[in-house]
């Protein structure tokens, strides 16, 4: 098994935590619990990651996400102790070391200031969380691996009021959507990038 993403959330903020309650199929987190998000390969083997994760610790799964070529799997709990836990069983598991780890690649960063109307409505149809309006920003990420757009949106909340209007975090790449005031689109780029950036690991292929 490859470890290709892992990252923990400190505290779900209140976007991100409705965000995932909307898209979610397992267990729905709440506000302020602490969460993983991992992403293996091949796919298939998450399963066992799952298995060992909830027979070791009180965490829940809230998205269990399978496919061809990579796995991705969500935890949270109140207690971030259970988290950390969790994740310490899931690396022993695969035998590897957390550093292990892809190191957050930006794919593409763009910042697009007074939206038209149109496009605000094209917009607003295709997301699942909050909404966009016309002459407000958007600011749109690509990360590899996926599973990184999780904290990206957790850490530009965390920076700025703004609105969470999509976040993809499996697949062959994440991507996040945002939308509101250029200032706070700014400062809300600026907090997800920076808490990319922060994270270590080995680098990217892709």
């Amino acid at each position: 098994m490859e470890l290709r993403a892992l990252t923990i959330l400190d505290s779900l903020q209140p976007q991100l935590t409705g965000f995932l309650q909307t898209v979610c199929a397992g267990f729905m987190p709440l506000e302020k619990e602490a969460a993983a998000f991992i992403e293996i390969a091949p796919g298939i083997a998450i399963n066992q990651l799952t298995d060992v994760a909830l027979k070791t610790t009180t965490c829940r799964p809230g998205m269990q996400i399978v496919e061809r070529a990579y796995g991705m799997l969500e935890l949270h709990d109140r207690d971030k102790g259970q988290v950390e836990a969790a994740v310490d069983a899931i690396v022993e598991r695969m035998g590897v070391k957390r550093e292990d780890r892809i190191k957050p690649k930006v794919v593409s960063s763009q910042i697009i200031t007074g939206i038209d109307g149109h496009q605000s409505q094209l917009i607003n149809r295709m997301r699942h969380g909050d909404m966009i309006v016309a002459d407000q920003s958007l600011y749109i990420l690509e990360v590899y691996p996926a599973a990184y757009a999780a904290i990206a949106a957790n850490e530009a909340e965390k920076a700025a009021d703004i609105h969470l209007l999509e976040v993809i975090s499996f697949g062959a790449f994440g991507r996040l959507w945002l939308g509101g005031w250029e200032a706070e689109i700014k400062a809300a780029a600026a907090g997800a990038e920076a808490a990319l950036a922060k994270i270590q690991g080995r680098e990217a292929k892709a």
